[in-house]
């Protein structure tokens, strides 16, 4: 924070800067210890388990044969979802140019924005 302060009103105006009061704690380096392990300091070991995970669990056992029917469906299924998906997404957008379009017709005061579709009769 910056003082101003004049003596008389014929001096220059001094400016003066004020430094907050410091103590010795400020001025205390902490060393900090790199871990050599995993395990934070202070903490005894875990012991690791004895049986690492793998994947075994989820393997499929010999004996059991595939459904490819059930599966063939499933993977329709997604199939069917993602394209109904990624259709609704497609509309959505084309929907808001579409609006976007307009109001920008109406509010440059345009008359003409809507289209009217004229069916011939004959």
């Amino acid at each position: 924070m910056l003082e101003r302060w004049s003596e008389t009103s014929s001096d220059p105006i001094a400016v003066k800067t004020q430094r907050p009061i410091s103590s010795d704690d400020d001025h205390r380096v902490v060393k900090f210890r790199p871990r050599t392990s995993a395990q934070p300091p202070g903490r005894a070991p875990q012991h690791a388990p004895a049986e690492a995970n793998d994947l075994s669990r989820y393997e499929r056992r010999p004996a059991e044969p595939d459904d490819f029917r059930h599966r063939m469906l499933a993977n329709v299924a997604a199939f069917a979802f993602t394209v109904a998906l990624t259709a609704i997404g497609i509309w959505l957008a084309m929907s808001i140019a579409e609006l976007r379009k307009n109001q920008d017709c109406v509010l440059m005061g345009r008359r003409d924005c809507a289209q009217i579709s004229a069916i011939p009769r004959g």
